[in-house]
């Protein structure tokens, strides 16, 4: 029997990282459009990776074939 090699979402390997501990990160939308309009507090926020907790980083782990 043939073993069958993991699929891995291209849409989700660019948008998701998983770290050596095993936390999803994701860098936030929305960055580098209209940089006038926002705050210096937000652009700052917006800078700093956010990481999924629950049950969609499962799924993207999922996706990137991690589980």
């Amino acid at each position: 029997m043939k073993k069958t090699k993991k699929k891995i979402r291209d849409s989700v390997s660019k948008r998701f990282k998983v770290t050596k501990n095993g936390k999803v990160m994701f860098g936030h939308q929305y960055g580098s459009h209209k940089k006038l309009h926002k705050s210096k507090n937000r652009i700052r926020r917006q800078k700093e990776p956010g990481q999924l907790t629950g049950e969609f980083a499962k799924k993207v782990k999922q996706m990137l074939g991690e589980l």
